[in-house]
């Protein structure tokens, strides 16, 4: 998995990087640039790796794979805000709107927001494809998935009885799980093919993820995962930690791998590197 996750990585960057380059230069680039460099680039691989699995070639994935990491780099730049989550850190840097400014932080999460949607329109995509893929990522990051989780997590601060574990689920499902899902299920989409399976993988993965997040907040080292720790609980977040305890997160996280696998059934072995993604997203440090 390792060697396919570097390949998709050095992919999707060029992607990103021919993608930026060409608009007009200037801070408003330079901010753009800066959100897309590094990251794990799990969403892109999910692109990637769903569209190996039903016989789409990397020229028609590649440009969602860089969609998906453009439109993920809007939603950190966002939720980094003041107004948001408030965060001065990401991926070992100073956030946008500390290099910058607010108003270069807006502007640069509208900018990659809109150019998200316009490497969808690739041609090499297929005008069929792009209509299902347009929609369902409508439907994932807006007001009904993605954006629709962070507004639910901004309520949650000021909430005066804490979140229950079902709120919780619900909450992240929008926040994290709806853009790993849509990345999940992208390959069907473009293939015509039944979705259901990956979804049902996302699902699972998509918390799992979540939880190994709300671990590492408590048992993270700042260094490492290159951002702020601690934060969830200085001030007062129900999360899946605050809720189930140490242990007990990892199992659930541990529980849901299993679930992720299982709907992995009808692809068998072709789905190895999901398979050891799925393993990787609890077992990271960052």
């Amino acid at each position: 998995m390792q060697s396919r996750l570097s390949a998709v990585k050095s992919q999707v960057q060029a992607a990103l990087d021919r993608a930026i380059g060409d608009l007009p230069g200037g801070e408003l680039r330079d901010a753009m640039a800066y959100a897309c460099a590094g990251g794990k680039r799990i969403r892109a691989f999910l692109v990637m790796e769903s569209a190996r699995l039903h016989g789409v070639p990397d020229d028609a994935a590649l440009p969602v794979a860089a969609a998906v990491e453009a439109l993920h780099a809007y939603s950190l730049v966002h939720d980094d805000l003041p107004a948001m989550d408030d965060d001065d850190l990401r991926r070992g840097q100073p956030t946008v709107h500390v290099k910058w400014s607010e108003a270069t932080a807006i502007l640069a999460g509208d900018a990659l927001q809109s150019l998200a949607f316009g490497l969808l329109a690739d041609p090499a995509i297929g005008d069929a494809a792009t209509r299902r893929l347009v929609a369902a990522f409508a439907q994932a990051v807006g007001g009904a998935g993605m954006v629709w989780g962070q507004a639910l997590d901004i309520k949650a601060e000021t909430a005066v009885t804490p979140l229950t574990l079902d709120q919780i689920t619900r909450l992240q499902g929008g926040k994290t799980g709806a853009l790993i899902r849509f990345a999940a299920i992208a390959g069907p989409l473009i293939a015509d093919a039944d979705p259901a399976p990956l979804a049902a993988y996302a699902e699972a993965l998509g918390l799992a993820f979540q939880i190994a997040d709300d671990i590492l907040d408590v048992t993270g080292n700042e260094d490492v995962t290159g951002k702020r720790v601690g934060k969830d609980a200085s001030a007062g977040k129900a999360t899946f930690v605050s809720l189930l305890g140490l242990d007990g997160a990892r199992a659930e996280a541990a529980r849901l791998v299993a679930d992720a696998d299982a709907a992995l059934a009808p692809y068998g072995e072709n789905a190895a590197n999901l398979r050891q993604l799925a393993r990787f997203v609890i077992e990271r440090d960052t």
